[in-house]
């Protein structure tokens, strides 16, 4: 034991569970949490301008693959809520956060005084969105918390954890015994549902496996592209599960649709293994029979009623799923011609979209294989989750269901914190980006170079769009007045471009991307786009 501060504990506990890199905003609850960050040298302090980023920033970090888990921290109450947006885009996608927010005054809590910050009830209004949540009021149990939480983190679904902890608790001396960190098992599939799996696909005339995000985050790439190529199977991918095999891969068929995809019963497939994904969308399949590998006992069988359930990680229970197949039997014939024609059917131009198509074009042309996309809530950024060529995991990042504005810029300022070295590019609608535009002053001053496209039409397009084609142009609230983005971005200090055509913007972002010397906005100008979910 020694004796030191809570928040010393605090701060050494993250750094023993490897947090490397916590991105907050300091407040008065929070000074002596500070002031250990101070004597803890072996972590980035990365100060943003709004505790929204906070949460955003942390979840680019870990989905990027930083070391170590993305952290945020923020003072209680407004700071909470503010970040809150981003801790439940984190919870969406199911990436681990690390978030450590202040309190109010021990004696205080509950007590409904008008305490500065205060919320009631603040623990329970961030379960929602947590996997796990405590309040800690001894300094001698800070190290426990941290513990606890990360072994959360590492078990079953990945999600945001959250520790709460008072201004006195963070300031009080007392005998504490630091915690290493430890490693939990990994939930093993059950050896003899897995042979009854293989045998299912053996038999299946025409299987498809169906991926999601669950078999990014387990780092199931190597072990799905040997089942694929066992089964000669070809690979749907949500959006989420983009990057889980390459989309050069002679069996990788893309990604789903926006909207019904009807790929399931168009090829005639039997059989459909499912890893690492919710199949929230039943209605897209005609009777298959499904083989769902999952590690949250809650979501097997809960979409889909035919569902043959076996729980585990991704990785894993793929590797088993491979050892039992190539027992069973060899691999079988080669089929990829016929996954080709299957793919080339799924990109018949009738079904492409323009200007959205030429413009994504242009950015996968401009950008490198391990190039990092986060995909905002825009024209572009809709399309790019069903059309977008992903070709190594963690590099493609959405908002999830939450479908957060505001969450592509933040979000690919921590995807760059956590790998510097590879370009980072944020698609993102005018509307959007200025929810979170004062994060340029972020990246100027932390020198996080990464870049933002702003397609810009002056608008909610979106709701524009549905405003004029199903409301009889009753426009209302969806037109914007902008500011010159050329000259925001240099008035932050960042550099700022405009391209005015795809091949602009593929020239413009290429160069900058090589460069890698300075945060940049690189404006596009647009008009209304057709819809991409017909």
């Amino acid at each position: 034991m020694a004796e030191m501060t809570g928040g010393q504990a605090l701060m050494k506990s993250l750094y023993l569970e490897g947090v490397r890199v916590i991105f907050g905003l300091p407040g008065v609850q929070l000074y002596h949490a500070m002031d250990a960050l101070y004597r803890e040298p072996g972590i980035r302090f990365i100060t943003t301008r709004h505790e929204q980023a906070t949460g955003y920033m942390a979840d680019g970090y870990s989905r990027a693959g930083g070391e170590g888990i993305g952290t945020a921290l923020m003072v209680p109450g407004p700071g909470l809520q503010n970040a809150s947006a981003g801790i439940g885009t984190a919870y969406a996608a199911s990436s681990p956060m690390m978030v450590i927010c202040g309190q109010i005054e021990r004696d205080m809590i509950g007590g409904d005084r008008g305490m500065l910050h205060e919320v009631n009830d603040q623990l329970e209004s961030i379960k929602p969105v947590t996997k796990w949540a405590q309040r800690v009021l001894n300094p001698a149990d800070i190290p426990g918390a941290v513990h606890e939480a990360f072994r959360q983190l590492k078990i079953g679904r990945p999600r945001p954890v959250e520790i709460e902890v008072p201004p006195e608790t963070l300031a009080e001396l007392a005998d504490v015994e630091l915690r290493e960190p430890e490693e939990p098992k990994k939930i093993q599939a059950d050896g003899e549902r897995v042979e009854q799996a293989a045998k299912m696909l053996t038999e299946a005339k025409n299987p498809l496996i169906w991926v999601g995000g669950g078999a990014v985050s387990s780092g199931a790439t190597e072990a799905l592209v040997k089942v694929a190529e066992h089964l000669q199977a070809g690979v749907i991918a949500t959006a989420e599960g983009k990057g889980a095999i390459s989309d050069k891969h002679p069996l990788a068929l893309g990604a789903l649709w926006l909207r019904n995809d009807n790929i399931a019963q168009a090829f005639d497939h039997d059989v459909i293994l499912a890893v690492g994904t919710r199949m929230a969308a039943p209605n897209l399949l005609g009777g298959q029979k499904i083989i769902q590998v999952d590690v949250d006992e809650e979501e097997l069988g809960r979409n889909y009623e035919d569902t043959f359930s076996i729980l585990g990680d991704a990785r894993d229970t793929l590797q088993q799923l491979h050892g039992a197949l190539s027992a069973q039997g060899s691999a079988r014939p080669d089929r990829s011609s016929e996954v080709a024609a299957q793919r080339a059917a799924r990109a018949d131009a009738s079904i492409t979209r323009e200007p959205q198509a030429s413009l994504l074009g242009a950015v996968r042309a401009a950008m490198p294989d391990d190039g990092i996309l986060v995909a905002g809530m825009t024209q572009v950024g809709y399309y790019s989750r069903a059309y977008f060529p992903v070709y190594e995991p963690r590099t493609f990042l959405t908002s999830s269901y939450s479908g957060n504005l505001g969450f592509a810029y933040p979000t690919a300022l921590g995807a760059k914190v956590a790998q510097p070295g590879k370009a980072v590019v944020a698609l993102s609608g005018d509307g959007g980006f200025l929810f979170n535009s004062q994060e340029l002053a972020t990246a100027v001053q932390h020198e996080i170079n990464a870049v933002v496209v702003v397609f810009n039409d002056n608008a909610f397009g979106n709701v524009m769009r549905d405003q004029v084609n199903r409301f009889e142009s009753r426009i209302i609230g969806s037109k914007l007045h902008n500011p010159d983005f050329v000259k925001l971005a240099e008035a932050y200090g960042a550099r700022g471009l405009k391209a005015s055509s795809p091949e602009e913007l593929e020239a413009t972002l290429r160069d900058v991307l090589a460069a890698n010397d300075a945060p940049t906005l690189i404006e596009v100008p647009v008009g209304p786009m057709p819809t991409p979910f017909e």
